[in-house]
Protein backbone atom coordinates (compact mmCIF):
# COMPACT_ATOMS: atom_id res chain seq x y z
CA UNK A 1 0.00 0.00 0.00
CA UNK A 2 2.72 2.25 0.68
CA UNK A 3 4.57 1.55 -2.33
CA UNK A 4 1.50 2.70 -4.43
CA UNK A 5 0.98 6.21 -2.66
CA UNK A 6 4.97 7.05 -2.88
CA UNK A 7 4.82 6.19 -6.41
CA UNK A 8 1.85 8.12 -7.15
CA UNK A 9 3.05 10.90 -5.49
CA UNK A 10 6.64 10.29 -7.03
CA UNK A 11 4.59 10.43 -10.48
CA UNK A 12 2.70 13.09 -9.95
CA UNK A 13 5.15 15.51 -8.96
CA UNK A 14 7.13 14.42 -12.14
CA UNK A 15 4.06 15.42 -13.48
CA UNK A 16 4.30 18.74 -12.15
CA UNK A 17 7.46 19.48 -13.64
CA UNK A 18 7.43 18.47 -17.16
CA UNK A 19 4.43 21.20 -16.56
CA UNK A 20 6.18 23.41 -15.49
CA UNK A 21 8.72 22.99 -18.12
CA UNK A 22 6.33 23.68 -20.81
CA UNK A 23 5.17 27.10 -19.44
CA UNK A 24 9.34 27.58 -19.50
CA UNK A 25 9.34 27.16 -23.02
CA UNK A 26 6.32 29.45 -23.55
CA UNK A 27 8.10 32.55 -21.86
CA UNK A 28 10.19 34.10 -24.14
CA UNK A 29 13.64 35.10 -23.99
CA UNK A 30 16.34 37.83 -26.45
CA UNK A 31 16.45 34.53 -28.68
CA UNK A 32 13.95 33.63 -31.49
CA UNK A 33 12.32 29.94 -30.85
CA UNK A 34 9.54 28.13 -31.81
CA UNK A 35 8.53 26.57 -28.40
CA UNK A 36 6.70 29.44 -28.08
CA UNK A 37 3.96 29.09 -30.71
CA UNK A 38 3.16 25.77 -29.04
CA UNK A 39 0.19 26.94 -26.97
CA UNK A 40 -1.00 29.32 -30.31
CA UNK A 41 -4.28 27.82 -31.57
CA UNK A 42 -5.83 28.80 -34.88
CA UNK A 43 -9.21 28.78 -35.69
CA UNK A 44 -9.32 26.67 -39.79
CA UNK A 45 -10.98 24.47 -41.21
CA UNK A 46 -13.98 24.99 -38.83
CA UNK A 47 -12.07 24.08 -35.70
CA UNK A 48 -9.39 25.31 -33.49
CA UNK A 49 -5.99 23.43 -34.43
CA UNK A 50 -2.85 23.81 -32.67
CA UNK A 51 -0.19 25.67 -34.83
CA UNK A 52 2.41 23.46 -35.56
CA UNK A 53 -0.53 20.96 -36.77
CA UNK A 54 -0.71 23.47 -39.51
CA UNK A 55 2.73 24.53 -40.71
CA UNK A 56 6.11 24.40 -40.00
CA UNK A 57 7.80 26.60 -37.73
CA UNK A 58 11.28 27.78 -37.93
CA UNK A 59 14.42 29.85 -36.50
CA UNK A 60 16.66 30.83 -39.21
CA UNK A 61 18.73 33.02 -36.93
CA UNK A 62 18.45 34.03 -33.39
CA UNK A 63 15.65 37.15 -34.25
CA UNK A 64 13.48 35.49 -36.67
CA UNK A 65 10.85 32.96 -36.67
CA UNK A 66 9.01 31.70 -40.17
CA UNK A 67 6.08 30.03 -40.00
CA UNK A 68 5.35 28.40 -43.00
CA UNK A 69 2.31 26.55 -43.59
CA UNK A 70 1.12 23.66 -45.68
CA UNK A 71 -1.82 25.55 -46.81
CA UNK A 72 -1.51 29.04 -47.70
CA UNK A 73 -4.90 29.74 -47.62
CA UNK A 74 -4.80 29.43 -43.03
CA UNK A 75 -1.93 32.26 -43.16
CA UNK A 76 -4.48 35.10 -42.15
CA UNK A 77 -5.98 32.69 -39.66
CA UNK A 78 -2.42 31.86 -38.43
CA UNK A 79 -1.48 35.50 -38.66
CA UNK A 80 -5.15 36.47 -36.72
CA UNK A 81 -4.16 34.00 -33.88
CA UNK A 82 -0.69 35.47 -33.17
CA UNK A 83 -1.39 38.79 -32.84
CA UNK A 84 -4.48 37.60 -30.82
CA UNK A 85 -2.15 35.81 -28.60
CA UNK A 86 -0.21 37.18 -25.37
CA UNK A 87 3.27 37.17 -27.11
CA UNK A 88 3.48 40.61 -27.60
CA UNK A 89 4.83 39.76 -31.20
CA UNK A 90 3.75 41.39 -34.51
CA UNK A 91 3.85 39.05 -37.88
CA UNK A 92 4.55 40.12 -41.16
CA UNK A 93 2.54 38.00 -43.71
CA UNK A 94 4.25 37.82 -47.30
CA UNK A 95 1.39 35.41 -49.18
CA UNK A 96 3.62 32.36 -48.92
CA UNK A 97 4.83 32.71 -45.29
CA UNK A 98 4.49 34.57 -42.17
CA UNK A 99 7.96 36.13 -40.42
CA UNK A 100 8.27 37.58 -37.02
CA UNK A 101 10.91 39.54 -35.82
CA UNK A 102 11.56 39.36 -32.07
CA UNK A 103 13.13 42.45 -30.88
CA UNK A 104 15.92 42.24 -28.49
CA UNK A 105 14.45 42.44 -24.91
CA UNK A 106 14.84 45.84 -22.65
CA UNK A 107 15.83 45.48 -19.34
CA UNK A 108 12.20 46.04 -17.67
CA UNK A 109 11.12 43.48 -19.53
CA UNK A 110 13.38 40.90 -18.63
CA UNK A 111 12.62 41.26 -14.93
CA UNK A 112 8.74 40.91 -15.72
CA UNK A 113 9.55 37.72 -17.84
CA UNK A 114 11.42 36.74 -14.96
CA UNK A 115 8.26 37.23 -11.80
CA UNK A 116 6.35 35.65 -14.62
CA UNK A 117 8.40 32.87 -14.33
CA UNK A 118 8.84 33.13 -11.08
CA UNK A 119 5.11 32.94 -10.01
CA UNK A 120 5.09 29.74 -12.45
CA UNK A 121 7.41 28.13 -10.33
CA UNK A 122 5.87 29.15 -7.56
CA UNK A 123 2.82 27.56 -8.18
CA UNK A 124 4.30 24.24 -9.25
CA UNK A 125 5.85 24.57 -5.74
CA UNK A 126 2.14 24.85 -4.04
CA UNK A 127 1.18 21.94 -6.45
CA UNK A 128 4.30 19.79 -4.85
CA UNK A 129 3.34 20.99 -1.93
CA UNK A 130 -0.23 19.41 -2.01
CA UNK A 131 0.69 16.21 -3.50
CA UNK A 132 2.69 15.86 -0.29
CA UNK A 133 0.30 16.80 1.75
CA UNK A 134 -2.16 14.19 -0.01
CA UNK A 135 -0.08 11.10 0.09
CA UNK A 136 1.02 12.53 4.24
CA UNK A 137 -2.97 12.12 4.29
CA UNK A 138 -3.32 8.49 3.14
CA UNK A 139 -0.10 7.48 4.88
CA UNK A 140 -1.83 9.09 8.03
CA UNK A 141 -5.46 7.15 7.28
CA UNK A 142 -3.48 3.86 7.10
CA UNK A 143 -1.98 4.21 10.48
CA UNK A 144 -5.06 5.60 11.98
CA UNK A 145 -7.41 2.38 10.46
CA UNK A 146 -4.33 0.74 12.32
CA UNK A 147 -2.84 -1.05 8.32
CA UNK A 148 0.22 0.02 9.15
CA UNK A 149 2.54 0.61 12.38
CA UNK A 150 3.72 4.03 13.85
CA UNK A 151 7.29 3.16 12.81
CA UNK A 152 6.36 2.08 9.11
CA UNK A 153 3.72 5.71 8.78
CA UNK A 154 7.08 7.93 9.93
CA UNK A 155 9.28 5.91 7.32
CA UNK A 156 6.87 6.31 4.93
CA UNK A 157 5.80 9.72 5.14
CA UNK A 158 10.09 11.09 5.94
CA UNK A 159 10.13 9.15 1.98
CA UNK A 160 7.19 11.70 1.49
CA UNK A 161 9.34 14.67 2.38
CA UNK A 162 12.78 13.16 0.84
CA UNK A 163 10.42 13.24 -2.97
CA UNK A 164 8.71 16.47 -2.21
CA UNK A 165 12.60 18.27 -0.96
CA UNK A 166 14.10 16.40 -4.65
CA UNK A 167 11.24 18.01 -6.45
CA UNK A 168 10.91 21.10 -5.17
CA UNK A 169 15.20 21.54 -5.74
CA UNK A 170 14.39 20.41 -9.41
CA UNK A 171 12.25 23.21 -9.82
CA UNK A 172 14.66 25.90 -8.40
CA UNK A 173 17.68 24.50 -10.82
CA UNK A 174 15.02 24.99 -13.58
CA UNK A 175 14.23 28.20 -12.69
CA UNK A 176 17.69 29.13 -12.32
CA UNK A 177 18.66 27.91 -16.07
CA UNK A 178 15.36 29.76 -16.99
CA UNK A 179 16.54 32.99 -15.27
CA UNK A 180 19.89 32.97 -16.81
CA UNK A 181 18.40 32.46 -20.12
CA UNK A 182 16.02 35.44 -19.70
CA UNK A 183 19.30 37.61 -18.23
CA UNK A 184 21.47 37.02 -20.92
CA UNK A 185 21.92 39.36 -23.42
Amino acid sequence: MIPEILDHAKTTMEKTQSSLAQEFAGVRTGRATGAIFDRVVVDAYGSEMPLNQLANVKTPDAQTVVIEPWDKTTLGAIERAILQSDLGLSPNNDGILIRIPFPPLTEERRAELFKLCKGYAEDAKIAIRNIRRDANQKIDRLKTSKEIGEDEAFTAQDEVQKITDTAIKKIDDALAVKEKDIMEI
